[in-house]
């Protein structure tokens, strides 16, 4: 399979904190996670148009069970999330954060939502 499954969601990074925000050259907050969240569901919908073989994402999309197999996927993330977080092992819980989200994002591809749906959602919460 290629590397767009949920290892590749957690892979790399900008080496800047999570804890604060960096000014961009216009003066807004660095939208970096709202970019990264964008890029990851941009390949997301992409493995969704043209379903390559090798694609652990696509085969979400052509699974027998249909949306029941991402459903599945999240319960056991969100299992895996809740174990890390019990750790206390920061790594493994990113980690596992990331095979969430990476899988959330598959659901609204699913449902033939957007990122975009997310995002407004969460700034509404600010």
């Amino acid at each position: 399979m290629s590397e767009d499954g949920p290892s590749a969601a957690s892979a790399g990074g900008s080496g800047e904190s999570s804890e604060r925000a960096s000014e961009r050259e216009d003066g807004n907050a660095d939208t970096g996670a709202e970019d990264a969240l964008a890029e990851l569901f941009a390949v997301i919908e992409d493995r969704k148009a043209h379903l390559p073989e090798d694609s652990y994402t696509a085969s979400l999309f052509t699974h027998e069970k249909g949306e029941n197999a991402v459903l599945e996927k999240l319960g056991e993330e969100t299992t895996e999330l809740v174990l890390a977080a019990k750790d206390g092992e920061r790594e493994d819980l990113a980690h596992e954060s990331a095979d969430l989200v990476y899988h959330l994002l598959v659901l609204l591809a699913m449902k033939d939502m957007d990122v975009e749906d997310l995002l407004a959602e969460l700034r509404a919460r600010r």
